[in-house]
């Protein structure tokens, strides 16, 4: 697996990595404004990427969507570089990620590093819950992912 960046520096492939994540998010069909992006490759092939977007840097908190079509692309460089961006490079002091109840794998990887989940309901219409995730700066640097 090999990690790469969207972002300013390469908005051709912000924009692809963008699109990647989109598509495979139920209810994203509008997209991002205003994102960085992360992508893995295996084999020269997008299997993964992840969205950073509505950062509000006077909270120092940044929202992040991802999306993959391969189940091993969370290994521990590519978390590290994950959670390093918003972390480490921006200063971020919480992440935020967004699940419909509904997204079973989802919620389980979210527990696995460390987010504690809120569940707000009807946040995704009438009948569907959201599951609004936090990782703060705290518990992701004492996540075992971390530990050497």
């Amino acid at each position: 697996m090999r990690i790469t960046w969207g972002g300013a520096a390469d908005p051709t492939a912000n924009r692809a990595i963008a699109e990647f994540v989109a598509s495979r998010i139920a209810g994203c069909e509008r997209g991002f404004a205003d994102f960085t992006t992360m992508g893995v490759l295996q084999d020269d092939v997008l299997v993964a990427g992840v969205v950073f977007h509505n950062y509000a840097p006077e909270a120092g908190v940044i929202e992040l969507s991802a999306a993959s079509t391969s189940k091993r692309w969370l290994a521990r460089p590519v978390l590290r570089a994950m959670f390093g961006y918003p972390f480490d490079e921006i200063g971020c002091q919480m992440v935020v990620l967004r699940v419909s109840e509904r997204n079973s794998g989802m919620i389980a990887i979210a527990g696995r590093f460390g987010f504690s989940p809120h569940r707000i309901p009807r946040l995704r219409g009438r009948a569907e819950a959201e599951i609004i995730f936090t990782l703060t700066d705290n518990d992701w640097r004492n996540h075992p992912a971390n530990q050497r």
